[in-house]
């Protein structure tokens, strides 16, 4: 949320704990590692810091970029979406710990695989490790496979009753290599398949403004509502 807080939930939604940003900025965004350690950005300092056992680490340090949203990958890599400090690029890194193994940004054209602006955009590893990217400024879904080659790009709706322009926030992706995405000002979260086809919509659970989505081992759906501070667990798999 924009505290700075992080908060720990059970499964029944009882508060566990809560922790506090090094810098005492809102964090960005956050992931869990494989070995359970914490992991968040932070816009104010450029950083990207992993807390594990009460112990905090500084382990990206950015100077001319800033981390805006990440995940981890299948192999405990670290992907993490980023903006420079003018707002004109943007580009994913990958990580293993501190050092980067990857750079995504252009396709095979020379032309940026993302939009320039300060938007957030969420990032995902789908069972086939392809790279997906919410980017919200462009209104596109952007995959990439695991080479960072352009393999679709969504960009808009074939819905009637989807009236309001496609606007992507959170994206993530089960077990079926299906990928899921909150379509905040359509009040829904649309569902493509790996490909890039249109499957289905979830449009009936009374969603409203959904924002950060995240699915877990049992392919059950966890959704953030921005305006109305809660999450909703659903269960939407057929």
């Amino acid at each position: 949320g924009q505290t700075a807080d992080i908060k720990c939930f059970n499964i029944q939604g009882v508060p566990q704990k809560t922790i506090q940003t090094k810098s005492g900025d809102m964090p960005r965004d956050i992931a869990v590692d494989t070995k359970g350690a914490l992991l968040y950005c932070d816009v104010a300092t450029r950083t990207v810091y992993k807390l594990k056992n009460d112990q905090t680490e500084e382990i990206i340090v950015l100077q001319g970029w800033t981390p805006i949203n990440l995940c981890v990958t299948s192999s405990d890599d670290l992907l993490v979406t980023m903006n420079s400090n003018d707002k004109t690029q943007s580009k994913v890194f990958r990580y293993s710990g501190s050092t980067v193994k990857q750079t995504i940004q252009f396709d095979d054209k020379g032309q940026p695989l993302y939009s320039g602006n300060d938007y957030i955009k969420y990032i995902s590893e789908n069972r086939n490790l392809d790279i997906c990217v919410a980017d919200c400024g462009a209104r596109a879904v952007v995959v990439v496979n695991q080479a960072g080659k352009l393999r679709f790009r969504y960009t808009g709706h074939s819905s009637p009753t989807k009236n309001k322009p496609f606007k992507p926030y959170g994206i993530t992706t089960d077990s079926q290599r299906r990928i899921l995405t909150a379509d905040s000002d359509n009040h829904c979260i649309l569902i493509l398949g790996a490909d890039g086809q249109i499957l289905r919509y979830i449009d009936n659970c009374d969603l409203s403004n959904p924002w950060g989505v995240c699915v877990d081992k049992n392919d059950s759906l966890f959704v953030s509502e921005y305006y109305k501070t809660s999450v909703k667990k659903i269960r939407y798999s057929k």
